[in-house]
This record gives structure tokens, sequence and C-alpha cells, in this order.
């Protein structure tokens, strides 16, 4: 290779040895690799990847130099990036790196930001002046002098590999190309480069096509290589879809990334993807019926002009593409929606994927290099037309915040209040949430009633209109019925206060008395538990609880519930309240030590009782029921939905501490079932044989609860382990269409995703902890349960007319009516909790998660009348 200048070589080796010290053998490797190589890759030096004219910095590292292998020649592994990234961060003024944060098994999440050396050294005084265009939007702003923001990110689905691997090119291409145009792209932008959205997927993904890769390469779709096994890699640990949690940021790496965004607020963010391998590329616009309504439409004439720019691109490596078709931008929730509800162009880019290095297609056999091709011409397309168009989308942004703050004071209401009731932590979640976005939002000091409804000092808070995140508060407490377009590619809506199970509250002035504006604070506080030698109890209402208790039964702690309300003490406690006496206790006098080290832990509050004596059923009443540990296993592989799974794994496992076993479904046969006391299967098709039908049936009499969601109970129907009936939407339905309508008439039979008013019976133990019997439901599919003969085993059912918010055609609006929504089946001992819809979806919709865990802790003690069998 050229001569490395020693000083920056020096430099080099001291990050990358501080880096890996832990693995010195990988840091001798690629020393051996700094010393040994002769040459630039030949990709790069033959032109595939660079225009030939191109004259790079010899003192650059190359990828073959630090990766060992040219781009494209095997899936770059998560480690390899961080390592090639730090490396020319190292070597190149035009590059300064750090650490976002970390994913759930600790992979770095970086971010470059690349510049021109002079302007790296005033990269505070560029940031403050480019947050003045939100924070001040009505000042006169010094555009010629300031450099567009251009936030570019890759492969946030880990499968979709070819943009990660790309964003190794396109960091090498800014920091060593001497061109004049990357100079100027350098002095009039701030590249912020995100090499890889989803550290934990991509990592999985490539092990998994390297490890099945031929010295010749198979094109053959049949190829393993190309068939990853279940869970694939498009997810993160916990087997989330990241592009749908810009929004809700239930993930680490969501909220490491947010945080960025926010201190930054790009004026254009990109979102390199991949589609299926006989599809061509696509970038936005997108179809623009489905444009979201609250975005401008400035915004999507800007987008319109950039797509200019990738056509040419593309046109002159002569790439198929299109635009304007199968993607929407409605969903604020993903990456290429996000930026556009605050103030930036977002863009979505859809590469054909070669899936693994090789790719029979319609098109001809198709080279994972290629694949890489397109998405680095389209990241260099996006710098030339941000540069290009700097000084409008400087304006387009400060009008943006101008706009949003004129219309905060036209909308005739002050602000919105919300609150939790008696559960401290569901709106306190909330407010989290919004205080990530940058939102302020103030605590309420004293119970105040508001249209209505009652909301309470500690669990009440406060969000002014007039503040520069007004657009972004209004599409997340806003519902929608009314829609230009019947097709979504995602759902259709995510009111967010109805998702967190809150009241909430539009008012016409500030509420009496409020507090301080909330920061974030991520410790929980410590609450003290005065003694007693009699017991305790621990209301279910709180929605942390469920780990609380689930720790106490751990301990060996004997627990009961109550299964009616009493009063002690002045305090009212609900069915659903859980008691924990003492004398019955292995050990009496550890109780207080053990409920004092878990309420250290969580939060939940355990209240002294002195007497078994109360108002309603005394404290050794038949009433109260024992509970055991659950013991539970979720199925998975096979035909689980892993996204519905992960959903089940996080909710215990990362959020109530509740351990879970991931049982799969292959060894299945070989499982002694009795070892657990719950067993999870969440959407998905399932197939056993009639022996193991016959074990889990068995399983169930015995005294299991099997807790089976959506198509799962398809299955369990078909087996006939419960009797119960599901009407699907009738596939054949005729209707009179042109062959051109028949895609969307069928599209606009789909419920993506809408909000449903149901009825709970609070009675039930599907219902302990609820405080109110109005709960709004998410529901995405269209498969609907009819009525049992015993309607005793419905604890909650949808309403007449029952959508809140989202869009449901005329023919779902009238199946969906008075439906289930959950059913208890009683087999022997045992239970099946039928689900309906998911009560877990994406981790943010908090307000149904107790259903779910109620059936965890209380589906044995569910009375013989609620039966379907």
């Amino acid at each position: 290779m050229g001569k490395i200048n020693p000083v920056i070589k020096k430099n080099i080796y001291i990050s990358l040895f501080e880096t890996f010290m832990p693995n010195l053998m990988k840091f001798i490797y690629v020393l051996v690799l700094f010393l040994t190589t002769g040459t630039l890759s030949s990709q790069i030096k033959d032109g595939y990847f660079f225009p030939k004219e191109t004259v790079l910095d010899p003192g650059i590292p190359t990828p073959l130099e630090v990766l060992g292998h040219e781009v494209g020649d095997w899936h770059v592994t998560h480690d390899k990036l961080v390592f090639y990234m730090q490396a020319l961060a190292a070597a190149s003024p035009r590059i300064s790196i750090k650490e976002m944060g970390r994913t759930h098994e600790s992979r770095i999440q970086l971010l470059l930001t690349i510049t021109s050396p002079d302007n790296q050294e005033k990269l505070k005084e560029i940031k403050s002046d480019h947050k003045k265009l939100v924070l001040a939007p009505n000042e006169k702003h010094d555009y010629k002098n300031m450099p567009v923001v251009i936030w570019q990110g890759f492969s946030i689905h880990g499968n979709e590999s070819s943009g990660s691997n790309a964003a190794i090119l396109a960091v090498y291409y800014y920091a060593a190309a001497k061109n004049v145009e990357v100079k100027e792209w350098l002095e009039n932008a701030v590249i912020l480069l995100d090499p890889c959205y989803n550290p934990d997927g991509l990592n999985r993904f490539a092990s998994w096509v390297n490890s099945n890769k031929s010295k010749n390469l198979i094109a053959d779709g049949n190829s393993r290589e190309l068939n990853e096994f279940w869970p694939r890699g498009r997810t993160n640990h916990y087997l989330f879809d990241l592009n749908r949690d810009w929004l809700p940021l239930q993930q680490p790496e969501s909220q490491n990334r947010i945080y960025e965004f926010h201190e930054w607020k790009p004026n254009i963010l990109t979102d390199h993807h991949e589609m299926g391998s006989n599809s061509t590329f696509f970038f936005q616009p997108g179809i623009p019926s489905r444009n979201n309504p609250n975005t401008p439409k400035e915004n999507f004439i800007l987008t319109e002009k950039i797509s200019k720019y990738h056509a040419k691109a593309l046109d002159e490596i002569g790439s198929l593409y299109y635009a304007k078709e199968s993607f929407d931008d409605f969903y604020y929730g993903k990456g290429s929606t996000f930026p556009d509800i605050n103030g930036g162009i977002g863009i979505l880019f859809e590469q054909a994927s070669s899936r693994g290095h090789l790719h029979e297609t319609i098109h001809g056999d198709m080279s994972f290099p290629f694949t890489i091709k397109n998405q680095l011409m389209t990241a260099f397309s996006t710098i030339r037309a941000g540069v290009a168009l700097r000084e409008e989308l400087l304006d387009y942004q400060a009008q943006f915040y101008k706009g949003a703050k004129q219309e905060s004071m036209k909308i005739g209401k002050k602000g919105v209040v919300f609150g939790s009731g008696s559960d401290q932590h569901r709106a306190q979640e909330l407010v989290n949430v919004l205080a990530q976005h940058q939102i302020d939002v103030f605590p309420i000091l004293k119970d105040q009633k508001i249209n209505g409804t009652l909301f309470y000092k500690g669990t009440g808070f406060y969000v002014p209109y007039d503040q520069e995140q007004f657009k972004l508060i209004k599409i997340i407490f806003e519902k929608t019925t009314d829609f230009n377009d019947s097709l979504f590619y995602d759902v259709s809506t995510w009111t967010l206060p109805l998702a967190f199970g809150l009241d909430y509250q539009e008012i016409d002035k500030q509420p009496i008395s409020i507090g301080e504006k909330y920061q974030m604070i991520k410790t929980k506080p410590l609450l003290e538990i005065a003694p007693s030698n009699y017991a305790y109890a621990v209301k279910w209402e709180d929605y942390y609880a469920p780990a609380l208790i689930y720790n106490l039964l751990k301990n060996k702690i004997r627990l009961k519930v109550a299964t009616k309300a009493f009063v002690l003490n002045g305090y009212k406690f609900d069915a659903g309240t859980i008691l924990i006496p003492r004398q019955i206790q292995e050990s009496p006098e550890s109780l207080q030590t053990i409920l004092t080290q878990a309420t250290a832990r969580y939060s939940a509050q355990i209240i002294p009782l002195n007497t078994g004596e109360s108002e309603g059923v005394y404290l050794g009443s038949g009433s109260f029921k024992a509970i055991d540990l659950p013991k539970v296993a979720l199925v998975v592989e096979g035909g689980a939905s892993s996204y519905e799974a992960g959903e089940v794994w996080h909710l215990l496992d990362n959020r109530f501490d509740i351990h879970v076993t991931l049982l799969p479904n292959r060894i299945f046969e070989k499982v002694d079932l009795n070892r657990y006391n719950v067993l999870v299967m969440v959407d998905g098709k399932y197939s056993i044989d009639d022996a193991n039908k016959e074990k889990l049936e068995l399983w169930i009499k015995k005294g299991g609860t099997l807790i089976a969601v959506k198509n799962a109970n398809k299955f369990l129907i078909e087996k006939e382990i419960i009797k119960l009936e599901i009407e699907e939407y009738p596939k054949n339905k005729q209707v009179v269409l042109k062959y051109d309508d028949i895609q969307k008439f069928n599209g606009a039979q789909r419920i993506g995703g809408s909000v449903f008013e149901t009825s709970l019976d609070l009675t039930h133990p599907i219902g302990f902890g609820y405080e109110n019997e109005d709960l709004p439901i998410f529901i995405n599919d269209t498969n609907f349960f009819k009525d049992p003969e015993n309607k005793l085993s419905v604890p909650l059912r949808l309403k007449t007319n029952p959508l809140i918010s989202g869009y449901v055609s005329d023919e779902n609006a009238e199946r969906i009516s008075d439906r289930p929504a959950i059913i208890v089946s009683k087999i022997g001992k045992g239970r099946v909790i039928s689900f309906d819809f998911n009560p877990n979806f994406r981790a943010f919709w908090y307000g149904t998660n107790k259903l779910f865990l109620n059936a965890v802790f209380f589906g044995k003690i569910i009375q013989p009348e609620a039966s379907n069998k």
C-alpha cells in the first residue's frame, strides 16, 4: 500500500490497542495486515465501487488492510465493522467518533461525525447555530455559512446488510477521497453516520451467511446460506423490529440513537434497507396518497427534488430503480418517516437483496457487491443533493418550527393532561418517552378534575402545546379515524396514551398547580416499609407489582391473591390485591428484610396490615387464593411469530425479571412439560403430531395454564384441544372490481393496526389490577372469535362500534362489533386462555400487558364456570 504518515499510523495502533486490548490476537492480526499489505483493494483500485478517476489518500487504511478481505467477499461482522470505523477515525482529521451506547448484547453503537477539518474544530458552534433553527426559528439565520446536517444510517434490519457493508466504503471514501466534489461536501455538510442501526441483528445474520458460504458461490435460492433459521437476523436481541421503534423508544438501540438525533435535528436522514430479491431499487417519495397529513407539503416537494439526484446516480451505473410505489410515509415510528415530524426529510432506500453472497433472480444472478454498490451510490447522491439544496433545507427546517409554534397558538387548547389513577408507573413510562423526545412535561401538584376525569398528584402530568415539539406532541396524542387512503404499509394509529392505558384530556387553560419541568430519572424511588406482625398487602394496580411478586415467590414467600375487594386501615383493596401473611412463612422473622430488599429493586408499594378483620371479607377467608411461582415456557421456532415471541420474552425477562424458557418447537416431544405450569403460544402456524397433541392436552388437564394468542388458537381448535370458533374474513367475497382494483380492495380489508374499545370484567382474575372497565386494545388481525356457549368465560369483550382510532373497513367494522376478545376454556384442572389480539404489541402497549400477566399468575385460580370444553 502507499506510505502512511508515521504519526497517523502510530495513532491508529494506539486506538486499536486501547479498544481491543482484551482481544490481543486480533490486534496482532490487523497489525500484520498493516505492515504486509502492499496494494489498494482491487475493487477500489479498479473503480468498481468508486469512479476510476478517484484519487485516494494512501495514508488512510483501506478495508482490505483492516478487515482482511474485500468489501463484499464476506458479510462484515459487527466487531470488524467497529474495528474499521475506529481505524478510520484514528487516521483521518475529517472524522470524529463516539459511542452512543450499547445494545442488549453489549455491542457498541457508533456515531461518526464526518466533515472538513476546519468544521471539526468548531463543531460545538455549528451544532449550536443549527439548533437555533429549532429553538429560535424566527431569528435571521446565516444560511450561506451554515452546513447542512445529514444523518446516514444503515441496516436497521440486520439481514439487510448491504447497507452496513456500503457504510464501510462510504466512510473510507469520505476520509480518503481527494476529489474537489468531496472537499465541497465536507465544507458544506456535517455527515452523522451510523454504520449499523442494529448491531445484534447484523452480527447474527453475518454469522449465518458466512458460516454457510461455499468457496464456489451458490446462487440457488434453495441453498442453506440463503434460508436463515428462526428467528433470522432482521431483529435485535429480543426480536424487535427496530424500524418500528423510533417513536415509542422501547429498545436501548433506539433510546441511544434518539438522543443524538435530537442533539442535531438533521436536515436529511437516510435509512438503507433491502427487499425481495426479484425487485430492483426503491427510493422515496413513496405512494403520494399515503403521506401522513401532519407532514408539510413542502417536505414531499423537497423529497422529490432529492430523488432526482438518486435517479441520476443510478442511471450512470445502469441500475434499475423506481419510486412513488409500494412504500408510504405514514407511521412516524419508522426511520424514514420520523424525521418528517421533526423538521427534516426522511428517505427510505430499498435494495433488492442477495440474501447471501450470490442469488439467482429474474434479472440474472445478483452479487452481494452489486447490492452494496447501489447503496453506496445513493449514499453519495444524498450528500450531493443535500449540499446542492443546503439553503433550502435549512430554511425549510426553520419554517417548520416557526409553523409549529404558530399552529400551537391557533389550536384553541393550552395542552393535554394525562394520568394513570393509582398506578404510579404507566404514566411515568410515557413521561420518559416524551422527555427523550425533548418534550416538556410538568407534574400536577394536586388532584384535579378536568372535563369530568380525575387526575391525581403523583400520577398526573401536563404537556403544554406552546413548545417547539408541538407537531410531535400532536401526533402522539391525536386520535384519527378519517384517512385519504385505506392502505397502510404499517399501523394506521399509535395514540400513545391509549397504548399506555392512560386517561387524558385536552384543556383550555393551564392546570391549577404544576411543578418544575420533569427531568428524566432512571433510578426508582426507595419506598420504606413499616413493620407488621400480621400481614402485608401489595396493590396489583401498580404496573411493576408482578415483578415484585415474582421476586417474593422466587424467595419462597407464601402469597395469596384476593378474589374479592375489602377495606382495611382506611385503604380500599380491590380484587387482585396480593396478601403476604407473616405467620405462615417458613421464616417470619426474615420477612421484613426480604420485603425491604425486594422493594429496593421494584418500587411497588407494600402496605402493612395489623389485623385480619376488615370491611368485606376477612383476611382468612377462602376468597384469598394461594398463588404459585410461575414456571413459564414460551414455544419458539417453527411457525411461531418471532416478533410476538420476542415481545413476550422481553416483557417477562427484561421488564419483569420473570424467568422464561425459550422452548424450541422441534424438541417438544423430548420435553418434560411438568417442569412448567405456564405455556405460551404466540401467533403463528404450529404443527405437532397426535402423540404430542395428547401430551399437551394431558399437561393442561393436570393443571397447566396455556396462553394462546391469535392464530395459535386455530391450531388448538383444529387439534380439538379447545372448543371455540373463529370467523375469518371471507377470502372469496363477491365484489365487482376491475383487475387493477383487486389489490387495493384486498389491502383495504386488512386491519394493519387500530385501537378498539372493550369492556373488561373487573371481578374476573383476568381483570385484576384494572380500575376502569373501559379498556382500549390494539388489533392488527381480521380473524375474530365467535361467542362461546358459556358467555361467563369471556372476561374481555369488544363493544358495539368499538373503533377509537385507526382505519377499519366498513365490512370489518360490522364484523368486529360485540366480539369476545379473550376467552377462557377449562380442560380438566387446567385452563386455556385465548387472546384474539396481541396484548404486548411492540412493548409500548403497557395498557394491556397486565391482561397477559394476569393469565400468567392467576390462570390456575379461574373458577370452573369459565368453561368451553
